[in-house]
């Protein structure tokens, strides 16, 4: 894996973030999933690491790395708690990825750096009630008038809404009574108009900020739109795509937190005067969950690289994504048979990542739309389309 895909600067980045793993997050993982407390102090730790913007570029106050070492952190993170790897996932590909792709110079120079350097999180408004994976159901509207957009609707399931400075959000451009379809803003979350709900109350990721968030009369000026009218939902089909890259770094750094554990757990319990990873039935399951979570790995890598070759990687991506995802539920789910009535029990964490690998399979576009995605294209390549 290393050879395949690693440089030195790649080895030293993992290093290091394993490290502020292992000794910053794991030891207070359980405390803030117990207290659904959102991370804040670890946050300002990655933020002063340069993990907040692995792959933005250097002259716009990011780490100037790539999709390949990015992906690889947010894996050590996630390895140790999930919470604070989404929080760190969802700003970098959702809350700054769109002013990255679309956003006009002055749009970058003013978000990007203060994006980069985690003095700002970014969070992304897509998902409305109605509105989920079709999302070109969206129902918000934006009505131009004069220099600015009055913005009516909302949006649910935000990440990191409550503790962003900008939302990267869609809505359905009006503009002298025609609709020019579904267009992206940035807004900054102290607009007048914008009202945050309450805290998600969730099974996993309990110390993600996770919200609704309403418009009412939110006046946003014009050159704050991020692209034009009509070309914003490209604008996040496309950030979702990169996005899917994120979510499987995720679910194989939570499949890798329950498995690591399982291993361990194997190797001290005893039963019938055995270690129980001496029994065909335990030893299988560690074998098929480390072949997944490589198996996992290698098309995650393989996603992220196509992606800094510039070429195309959404059947890659939705692959990487679909398999992660499903991988990391079947090892979390393996790994609480492995350790029997502990597994079921907080003490001994694999619950926890059980409970916060069942999402993976949903944001970013579900299991099943993964499928389509990939269906879609392997016909179209057998058609020659």
């Amino acid at each position: 894996m290393d050879k395949l895909f690693f440089n030195e600067e790649h080895k030293m980045l993992v290093e290091m973030a394993r490290d502020f793993a292992d000794n910053e997050i794991t030891p207070i993982a359980a405390e803030l999933d117990e207290s659904e407390s959102f991370p804040r102090a670890l946050v300002d730790q990655m933020a002063e690491l340069g993990l907040m913007g692995i792959p933005i570029p250097e002259e716009l106050g990011g780490a100037g790395m790539d999709t390949v070492a990015y992906a690889a952190a947010v894996m050590e993170i996630a390895r140790a708690d999930a919470s604070v790897a989404i929080t760190m996932a969802a700003h970098t590909s959702l809350g700054t990825s769109p002013i990255l792709i679309a956003g006009t110079d002055e749009q970058k120079q003013k978000y990007i750096p203060p994006l980069a350097s985690g003095e700002m999180i970014g969070a992304f408004g897509l998902t409305e009630p109605e509105a989920g994976s079709d999302a070109g159901a969206t129902k918000t509207t934006a009505v131009k008038k004069g220099d600015e957009y009055v913005i009516n609707g909302g949006k649910i399931f935000i990440t990191n809404a409550g503790e962003a400075g900008i939302i990267n959000l869609t809505s359905r451009i009006i503009e002298d009574g025609e609709d020019l379809w579904v267009g992206a803003f940035i807004v900054p979350t102290d607009t007048s108009g914008m009202r945050l709900g309450p805290k998600e109350k969730k099974m996993g990721w309990r110390a993600s900020d996770t919200r609704q968030i309403f418009f009412e009369d939110m006046v946003v000026p014009a050159v704050n739109m991020l692209g034009t009218p009509g070309k914003g939902f490209k604008t996040f089909l496309k950030t979702l795509t990169g996005g899917r890259i994120s979510v499987a770094a995720l679910s194989v750094g939570t499949a890798l937190g329950a498995y690591e554990r399982a291993l361990q757990y194997a190797t001290e319990r005893k039963a019938f005067g055995k270690e129980i990873h001496e029994f065909q039935a335990v030893g299988n399951k560690l074998a098929d969950m480390a072949t997944d979570i490589e198996a996992s790995k290698l098309l995650t890598f393989h996603a992220a690289w196509k992606k800094d070759q510039g070429r195309g990687i959404i059947k890659e991506a939705a692959m990487a994504k679909l398999f992660a995802s499903e991988t990391a539920m079947r090892a979390t789910t393996e790994a609480i048979q492995v350790l029997g009535g502990y597994g079921y029990v907080k003490e001994y964490d694999v619950e926890r990542f059980f409970r916060d690998a069942k999402i993976l399979e949903i944001g970013e576009g579900t299991s099943e739309i993964q499928r389509l995605i990939i269906t879609k294209h392997i016909i179209n390549a057998v058609k020659g389309l």
